[in-house]
């Protein structure tokens, strides 16, 4: 009977082939379901682009004279309608949308919180304080001056944040505490900017500061696409240093990854990709904190980082559509229709936190 039931036990070996063969299937199906999400999000933004270009007043463009003067193939009404107004836009809006998700996504994957990203923490309102003394002093040179001061701005708060948040740690409570005080510091500041500046700079940039791709050109769209670029290059980089770090500090540093300078590089790249993009279109609230765990729902938490950015371009461009066309509304800045969106999610996802903590 006893050599029977040991006989009757699957070998060693056969069930390691077998969890093998399971991990295998699941990695297959997992690769299969990101293709399958990366295709729909690209027909949308196809679609969404589309739409934005389409729907913007081209109604006096000969229809055979749009697609070329989407490639600055036309002259006159179609060059200035399409190329010059439309196209810069709706790029805009694509790649700052993609950077919105790509900063949140690294941010909620290095702090492990989601409410840990660049709009929650301060490092966009570092970056709108930044480029708003540029739009308001120095308007002369805000197609290079205004990247460089939202960069500064945000690294300036990005290392504010991590040196009052450290104790022995990062406590990402405390981080997300600092952040939302020195995200006020940075908006008095701009407060006070706007008491001494003159009306016609103020009324330009408080339509930037709400969120806005209206005026966007071909200069933003060149800051944003290259970027765009290099953080997704740094982030390819980062991911796999990441990824031990989410096993916790001790062991990746066991495994051989440097805990604290993967930390800061991924601080740095996010809060670049957030402050490019505001230097463009804006502080668009809510985009970078929702991004992430759309993507992560739609095909887990470990391929969020990859499709975060084309969930962040979907929304935004989304949102820009809808502000220039919606019925009863429009027009209105993209940044109020992502805010409505964006802020009883925040507001819920506070409130689920605080049930998980006290049960």
């Amino acid at each position: 009977m006893s050599a029977v039931a040991v006989g009757s036990r699957p070998a060693p070996a056969a069930s390691k082939e077998h969890t093998l063969a399971r991990l295998r299937a699941t990695r297959r199906a997992r690769r299969r379901r990101t293709a399958l999400v990366g295709v729909v999000l690209a027909v949308l933004l196809l679609g969404l682009t589309s739409a934005s270009v389409l729907l913007g007043g081209v109604g006096k463009v000969d229809p055979a004279d749009v697609l070329p003067a989407a490639f600055g193939l036309r002259t006159g009404l179609a060059d200035y309608m399409i190329f010059q107004l439309r196209m810069p836009r709706a790029l805009a809006a694509l790649l700052a949308g993609a950077l919105f998700g790509l900063a949140g996504a690294l941010y909620q994957r290095l702090i492990r919180n989601p409410l840990a990203t660049p709009d929650i923490v301060g490092i966009s309102a570092g970056a709108g304080a930044g480029a708003t003394t540029v739009l308001l002093y120095a308007p002369a040179s805000v197609a290079l001056g205004t990247p460089l001061a939202a960069v500064a701005g945000a690294f300036v708060l990005a290392a504010a944040v991590y040196a009052l948040s450290w104790r022995r740690g990062v406590d990402t409570y405390r981080l997300v505490l600092v952040g939302i005080g020195l995200s006020a510091v940075c908006t008095a500041y701009t407060n006070y900017l706007f008491t001494v500046a003159d009306q016609h700079s103020i009324a330009l940039a408080m339509r930037w500061l709400v969120g806005s791709t209206s005026g966007a050109d071909w200069d933003g769209v060149t800051t944003l696409a290259l970027g765009l670029g290099g953080c997704l290059l740094a982030t390819a980089l980062l991911h796999r240093p990441l990824g031990s770090m989410s096993l916790g500090d001790q062991l990746a540093t066991g495994l051989g990854t440097r805990v604290g300078l993967v930390r800061v590089a991924a601080l740095l790249v996010g809060a670049a990709a957030a402050a490019l993009a505001t230097s463009v279109v804006g502080p668009i609230g809510f985009v970078s904190l929702i991004s992430g765990p759309v993507a992560a729902r739609l095909a887990g938490a470990d391929r969020a980082l990859v499709l975060a950015p084309p969930v962040g371009a979907v929304l935004v461009i989304g949102a820009d559509v809808l502000a220039q066309n919606a019925p009863l509304i429009s027009p209105v800045p993209t940044g109020v229709l992502t805010a409505l969106l964006g802020a009883p999610y925040f507001v819920w996802l506070i409130l689920r936190r605080r049930k998980k903590a006290s049960s």
